[in-house]
């Protein structure tokens, strides 16, 4: 998958009087090179200096124009060179390597020309950091090109004041396995920084097709076909070795955190024993509450379903599931359908932003009587709000009061009866970035609207992993109905499930022709729906 550069990273607190001066000499030495970018010259890391760092680094290799990616082309111009930074004789490539050094956060040497001791013990120090071998000449210039795309890359190979040592053991053991040992070709450094993250989740999962016997031709990373039928061969058979390990890191980082006031998370710790070579209470304690936690048959062993559940948000696609959303009508014949089909909830929207007339108008919302109809069928249904809810732009703190002012509303229209969950939909691979400047305000409109009309709806939020879980802690929604079938999104790599989850949309399919249906995991105890309508006047 493509590298994520979010443009807004935080910055530090004070700027570096040493990659001020990498910024002006890259900016003033390059300036004319063909496709170069300038980067600011503000002494801030971040993704523009380093990109800048790559381009020049391509130049001094001879690759032209250059292009702001550190791709296999420089890669392998990196590795045909085989020149250590100590061996280096082109100046411009010592200032790079230093510079980028200094980008790191590690202190290299202060005039920039030169390759010093402080330099050197900067650059044993990544290696160390990443988990491999320093003192290994062989082994140091073997991984030399993996070491040069880590440095001109955002990754972190410190442990972060927020990261977890033994994430980070786990990510260092990744690299130390995988990308030195094993060589996969596809697998790049991943982080070391304690932070369970997209690219740690990349890697692990090539790691995980190793292991399984996938050839290396063959491992990408992806939870492709292959590699369910090759964890499908595995069964529920005692592991050893190093897919025991794979399976209880993975184990560890969906470890969902305590929520304040939360009753329904199950997990209040993570399991320990990652390391040990036999099964323990421990272990198999937060396998099961695990497995009830994500609504999974209480095994407590590495079958099929958790080795998915574990490995990607979607999971298990053909599990069996209660709840489903759509946006097609529900009439009395195919609500019949549905209960025949073991279906028990189904997801409805409130409302549609486009008019009838309009070529993009879906009709998805209830029609009249369609509440009741629903009801009738024996099943229960949950309401969804989404206002064209695929773009940043439409999420403001405006737009969020409004909408929640029309849910509550179209709610009271349908006879929807008070301290129902009204889930409000981020529809959209939304970075953290994105969560700060537009999700969170337009949750906190969609909070104010509904507080100003009496509190008699709550709200939840769609969206990603990480869009819920951030929405919940930091906005308050009560439920969250997780886009598990988007296993792409960012949000959804490196993030356990919210601890207030009550939906796993796990896979879009053709329930009929003509019908489609979103399969959805409904977790027991949770989100209740709607049973019952106010009656009418």
């Amino acid at each position: 998958m493509p590298d994520t550069i979010d443009f807004g990273m935080p910055r530090t607190s004070l700027a570096d009087s040493h990659v001020l001066t990498a910024q002006r000499w890259v900016n003033a030495t390059y300036a004319g090179v063909p496709g170069y970018v300038r980067c600011p010259e503000d002494g801030y890391t971040g993704w523009p200096t380093v990109l800048s760092l790559t381009q020049a680094l391509q130049y001094e290799l001879g690759i032209s124009p250059t292009v702001q990616n550190f791709g296999p082309g420089t890669f392998n111009a990196v590795r045909t060179r085989n020149r250590l930074p100590d061996e280096e004789t082109n100046t411009n490539l010592v200032r790079i390597y230093n510079a980028a050094l200094w980008c790191k956060g590690y202190w290299a040497t202060t005039n920039q020309a030169i390759w010093s001791s402080d330099s050197e013990t900067a650059f044993g120090q990544l290696y160390t950091d990443a988990g491999l071998s320093y003192s290994n000449l062989q082994s140091r210039r073997t991984m030399w090109p993996h070491i040069a795309r880590a440095m001109l890359r955002m990754d972190q190979f410190r442990l972060v004041p927020q990261g977890d040592a033994t994430i980070r053991r786990i990510q260092q053991r990744l690299n130390a396995r995988y990308v030195a040992g094993v060589g996969i070709p596809a697998m790049i450094l991943v982080p070391c920084d304690g932070i369970y993250s997209r690219d740690v989740q990349q890697g692990f999962m090539m790691a995980v097709q190793y292991e399984i016997g996938l050839p290396l031709s063959g491992i990408n990373g992806n939870f492709g076909p292959g590699t369910q039928a090759a964890l499908r061969s595995v069964g529920s058979s005692r592991l050893t070795g190093d897919l025991r390990y794979l399976f209880r890191s993975a184990c560890y980082f969906n470890s969902p955190t305590m929520l304040p006031g939360n009753p329904q998370v199950p997990l209040a710790y993570r399991p320990q024993d990652i390391d040990t070579d036999t099964e323990t209470a421990t272990h198999l304690e937060w396998l099961r509450a695990f497995q009830r936690f994500s609504q999974l048959p209480v095994t407590a062993t590495n079958d099929y379903a958790t080795w998915a559940q574990v490995l990607v948000s979607c999971g298990d696609v053909d599990r069996p599931a209660t709840g489903c959303d759509c946006i097609t009508e529900i009439t009395a014949a195919r609500g019949a359908q549905l209960m025949a089909a073991g279906y028990r909830i189904v997801g409805r929207y409130l409302d549609e932003h486009l008019p009838p007339t309009d070529p993009y108008f879906l009709g998805k919302a209830l029609k009249p009587g369609e509440p009741q109809t629903i009801l009738d069928a024996g099943l229960r249904f949950f309401p969804i709000f989404q206002y064209n809810g695929t773009e940043l732009v439409n999420f403001t703190y405006a737009k969020g009061y409004d909408q929640g002012r029309i849910a509550h509303l179209k709610a009271v229209e349908y006879r929807i009866p008070a301290g129902t969950c009204i889930y409000f939909a981020v529809d959209f691979d939304a970075l953290d970035a994105d969560i700060d400047s537009g999700v969170k305000p337009y949750f906190q409109g969609v909070k104010a609207a509904l507080a100003d009309l009496g509190d008699r709806y709550l709200f939840g939020v769609y969206g990603s992993r990480n869009v819920c879980t951030r929405v919940s802690r930091e906005v308050g929604a009560r439920w969250s109905m997780v886009s598990g079938m988007s296993w792409g999104f960012s949000g959804n790599l490196g993030f356990p499930l919210p601890e207030n989850w009550s939906f796993n949309q796990i896979r879009e399919y053709a329930f009929q022709p003509g019908w489609g249906l979103d399969h959805n995991v409904w977790r027991d105890g949770a989100d209740p729906g709607v049973s019952a309508l106010v009656p009418g006047l």
